[in-house]
């Protein structure tokens, strides 16, 4: 059967192109041997599942892997811990059914009589007991039991869940003093830290204090170690997966060039890496090529799906992560990247951020970044109010875009709204407004990502791909004479780093009226052609 590239569900190597994650999972397993519990929280669509499928593989010689989801149990497994007992024991049973351990495993995962966290504690510990064979032989394995919980944050604000990971945690402290058995490892993967959990407990007491069991279900998988594995795919990696590709199809595309161009876009980001892949494969005729890659961006950059949903459904249902990313975006206000902030961990959570090299907070790829400008832009009437103002056809002739012109006419346009709006508004919102501008005339046919270079928008390149042009424009204010003959060389070293020999300069001037001075001109800097618009 021929593979295929597959971002819906579970990969497997026999059926899908796979990144090699073997690295990955070599220190995962290092976790495993060495009893850790840990959790493995990271965005939607981040190789969860299939990280925990690759384990599963790796480890089921040496241990009795349960593997299950609490996805889709129902709320009635929750409502009670007798409830929560039959059901948990029931998925743990369902998971062996498909496994080669003996039917009297099986069958000991199964006891009617379990009714409370008591009762399936002392089961556990039965089941986990060492068995007196061989250490070699099946039973012993069948006693290193590794349990795995995949969308175990499904649940995760349910008091009786609270409950079972403190089940789990007495055990996993007593086993540590040799005076109980449990689960050899314990992997919870989610979106959601779970010892990050904070359940407010109604009914804290008249004397208004926090007893003893508030404290303990406020902290209640304390006991998990560090997962600092990288789930992001290099370059290196991505190439793994095209290798495997080539073999089978023969494109003869440069799996080098290829790897680090989606790794450009992507920033290693699971989905977007295998959906890029899926689309030149599919849909785009197998164009492994820069201009094919970008032609899969723009599908993609296009298409609803259940990713970018999820990212602006966090964004509608949270005002101060939807301020965080606004400012981080347009006004171009940095934060250093502090994990114990509340808005960076919720950011980095859900995928929004990541550290840059200079330990700042960065939109986690060029991808994210047009879909969550787009959505801003989509939300503000000034981009409404522009975009009826600027014909498409006006600025693209014969497919190629006019970025000449399209500077023109935005500081024409930019000129009227300074006599309506305050400038204190007009240099907040400089790039909103341009960015409201341009986005409506390239939409379909092009896109563009930011590279932010300095605090406040003194500086911000705007990279514009369209066609088989690229167009590099540098956003700064207006600092007298002498900086802005500054911007010319960084303007100049930065079309230098991509092989550009026309650059764009656009300058918010906002001194008063009677100081300004606004103009368009073409000069000639070193070798290269600069059109520089002072608005």
């Amino acid at each position: 059967m021929m593979r295929r590239f597959n971002v819906t569900g579970i990969c497997v190597p026999e059926k899908n192109y796979m990144v090699d994650i073997s690295g990955k999972i070599d220190k995962i397993r290092k976790l495993v041997d060495d009893q850790c519990y840990f959790t493995i929280n990271r965005a939607r669509q981040y190789g969860k599942s299939t990280t925990l499928s690759c384990l599963e593989r790796e480890l089921r010689d040496d241990y009795l892997v349960v593997s299950v989801s609490f996805e889709g149990l129902g709320i009635v497994s929750f409502e009670s811990e007798a409830n929560f007992c039959r059901a948990f024991l029931a998925i743990i049973r369902k998971a062996l059914r498909f496994s080669d351990v003996s039917e009297d495993c099986k069958k000991g995962w199964s006891d009617p009589n379990v009714a409370s966290f008591l009762d399936l504690s002392e089961h556990i510990t039965n089941m986990c007991e060492p068995a007196p064979e061989d250490p070699g032989s099946p039973a012993h394995r069948e006693r290193k039991v590794v349990l795995m919980v995949d969308e175990v944050d499904a649940t995760s604000n349910n008091r009786v869940f609270i409950r079972f990971l403190a089940m789990l945690r007495s055990k996993f402290l007593a086993r540590q003093n040799n005076k109980d058995y449990t689960f050899h490892s314990i992997i919870l993967a989610g979106v959601y830290d779970i010892r990050n959990i904070k359940l407010k407990i109604a009914g804290e007491g008249a004397d208004g204090l926090v007893h003893e069991e508030q404290r303990m279900y406020n902290s209640p998988w304390n006991i998990a170690v560090k997962f600092d594995v990288d789930m992001s795919f290099s370059p290196a990696e991505i190439a793994t997966m095209l290798i495997q590709y080539e073999s089978d199809h023969g494109t003869g595309m440069d799996i080098t060039a290829v790897s680090d161009e989606i790794h450009s876009y992507t920033s290693g980001y699971p989905f977007l890496v295998s959906r890029i892949c899926q689309c030149i494969d599919e849909e785009l005729d197998k164009d492994w090529t820069l201009s094919g890659i970008q032609n899969a961006v723009l599908v993609i950059h296009k298409e609803k799906n259940t990713l970018f949903d999820d990212l602006i459904k966090n964004l509608e249902n949270n005002k101060a992560l939807y301020d965080f990313m606004y400012d981080l975006l347009f006004v171009g206000i940095e934060s250093k990247f502090i994990i114990h902030d509340t808005l960076i961990n919720l950011g980095h959570m859900y995928g929004f951020i990541r550290e840059d090299e200079r330990n700042k907070a960065k939109v986690t790829n060029r991808i994210f970044e047009v879909v969550l400008y787009d959505y801003f832009l989509s939300k503000n009437f000034t981009s409404k109010k522009q975009a009826s103002m600027v014909l498409q056809n006006d600025i693209v002739k014969n497919g190629r875009f006019d970025m000449e012109l399209c500077l023109v006419k935005f500081a024409e346009h930019y000129a009227h709204l300074w006599n309506e709006r305050d400038a204190e508004f007009i240099e907040r919102e400089g790039r909103l407004l341009f960015l409201s501008y341009l986005s409506p005339l390239i939409n379909g046919h092009g896109f563009y990502h930011i590279e932010s270079q300095l605090t406040d928008m003194r500086r911000m390149d705007v990279v514009v791909d369209f066609g088989r042009e690229q167009f590099i424009i540098e956003l700064k204010l207006w600092r007298g004479e002498a900086v802005h003959e500054k911007a010319y060389e960084q303007l100049h070293g930065y079309m230098g780093s991509r092989g550009a020999k026309i650059g764009y300069l656009l300058t918010f001037d906002f001194r008063n009226n009677a100081r300004k001075q606004p103009y368009a001109k073409w000069i000639e800097y070193e070798g290269t052609r600069i059109f520089d618009v002072v608005t």
